[in-house]
């Protein structure tokens, strides 16, 4: 089971920015660098969907919703990725998830946009 820490949510205004930190403390660096990474989140009541990915090359993949405003980026060497979120909205209100690969969750992190 992949370890994964999350960290850099809570509560910003609408049209405010945070960003999301995911680190993969035990993993091997070369591990790491060859897996998808991604962002996912889940509001209330409703199913986990995708936000972000990047590949081991830096490709990006984005939700309609979030694009232009989110911005996923990974730094291999320190075994880490990120989203940046600019002008938040209400409806980004979820617990966000860092994802390794198929199967390796983080804890969640809560991100609350205040309308």
């Amino acid at each position: 089971q992949v370890y994964l820490v999350e960290s850099g949510g809570g509560l910003v205004q609408d049209g405010g920015s945070l960003r999301l930190t995911c680190t993969a403390p035990r993993t091997i660096t070369s591990v790491f660098n060859a897996n998808v990474m991604g962002w996912y989140r889940q509001a209330a009541g409703k199913e986990r969907e995708l936000v972000a990915t990047v590949t081991a090359r830096g490709s990006t993949n984005y939700v309609d919703s979030v694009k232009g405003r989110f911005t996923i980026s990974r730094d291999n060497a320190r075994k880490r990725i990120y989203l940046q979120m600019n002008n938040l909205k209400p409806e980004d209100t979820a617990v966000y998830y860092c994802k390794m690969g198929e199967h390796n969750w983080g804890q969640g992190n809560q991100v609350t946009v205040s309308g």
